[in-house]
């Protein structure tokens, strides 16, 4: 019996957003799924540090949004392939964050659908395009 449930939320700045859970009916956690082609703007960055950093900065942002509905901790699983990131190549980025629910609530209710797309085009625009060393595709095309 599946008791899972993802709810696309469209397109933020070519990056797809969405979000669920693995149990609805027995709600523990939320996740927030980001998925994008990305284009480096310079072959001169440390790849690997960069994505290091923006791990810290999307879970130091999640610790710090003080909100009703999760706790404050979070696992945040950005997933790019650094080894074969290049100069006109796209590469795909993956990135998962986990809540932890603090009390049980519908996930499907439009308070928070607008709660999780809000708190997506934050992590998009503040941690994800701050620094522009990465452009944001749809496809690989």
């Amino acid at each position: 019996m599946k008791t899972g449930k993802f709810l696309p939320l469209g397109h933020h700045h070519n990056v797809k957003i969405g979000y669920g859970t693995v149990d609805y009916k027995n709600l523990k956690t939320i996740y927030l799924k980001f998925n994008s082609w990305l284009l480096p703007n310079n072959d001169t960055t440390d790849y690997e540090s960069v994505i290091a950093k923006t791990r810290r900065t999307i879970k130091s942002r999640i610790y710090d949004l003080n909100n009703q509905y999760f706790k404050r901790e979070c696992i945040v699983d950005l997933d790019v392939r650094t080894k074969g990131i290049k100069l006109d190549k796209k590469s795909f980025m993956n990135l998962e964050i986990t809540f932890y629910v603090e009390k049980t609530f519908d996930i499907k209710s439009k308070e928070i659908k607008n709660l999780m797309k809000e708190i997506c085009e934050t992590i998009i625009v503040n941690d994800l395009n701050d620094r522009n060393i990465f452009n944001f595709f749809k496809n690989k095309d």
